[in-house]
């Protein structure tokens, strides 16, 4: 469906057909994300949490000062805060994503725990103006869904690819979502970008790019 394009450019019919997809795709997996016990997503978080200190610590070590992008967490995705608070207090920087101008790249400010936060775009709480800028090493990015390939389904706002296309160099990105929120293809379009890895509560998943 997506994946053949004519030699100038995707065929316009083609990309109305992904865009109404991935809308109804969105609207389902956040039904089911919803659906979610209490008790069954706080053990997924907690579990995403191992995972991801494990994955950190191998790929990255004891790296202080290292500056990791997270996300406030909102309409039922994994909550990583208290893992957050522990690499804060382990010497890395923690900063969150804010939308300052919008349809623009992302911004980066510094967070700790205990901040005060302000509402930024969507209602999401946000470090305020006064919070340093930082470019992070590595950005972690919440699922809608998923696919084997690495291609994240987001929110449909455009901004993680866009940040992402933006960075030089660009940081190591993990998606972080549910294990049942896979998709057998997300039909990729030329703007999408593929993670580095993703991480449910199931672990690391295999992409493309793994030996």
């Amino acid at each position: 469906m997506a994946a053949d394009f004519a030699p100038d450019g995707p065929d316009p019919q083609q990309a109305l057909d992904v865009a109404r997809w991935r809308r109804a795709e969105r609207l389902r997996l956040r039904s089911e994300r919803d659906a979610l016990a209490v008790a069954a997503r706080a053990a997924a978080g907690q579990a995403i949490s191992r995972h991801l200190r494990a994955l950190l610590a191998e790929r990255f070590g004891e790296a202080r000062g290292m500056v990791l992008s997270a996300y406030w967490p909102i309409k039922g995705e994994p909550d990583l805060r208290p893992l957050l608070a522990d690499l804060h207090a382990a010497g890395r920087v923690i900063a969150l994503p804010v939308v300052e101008v919008k349809a623009s790249p992302l911004v980066f400010r510094r967070w700790h725990p205990g901040q005060p936060l302000i509402r930024g775009h969507w209602n999401i709480p946000v470090p305020p103006p006064s919070a340093d800028l930082v470019i992070p090493t590595v950005a972690l990015a919440p699922l809608v869904g998923w696919d084997g390939a690495g291609f994240r389904l987001g929110y449909g706002g455009g901004y993680f690819d866009r940040t992402l296309d933006s960075l030089t160099p660009r940081p190591f990105t993990i998606g972080i979502g549910f294990q049942s929120a896979r998709l057998s293809t997300i039909f990729p379009q030329p703007h999408d970008i593929p993670m580095d890895a993703i991480l449910t509560e199931a672990g690391l998943q295999p992409t493309p790019e793994d030996p």
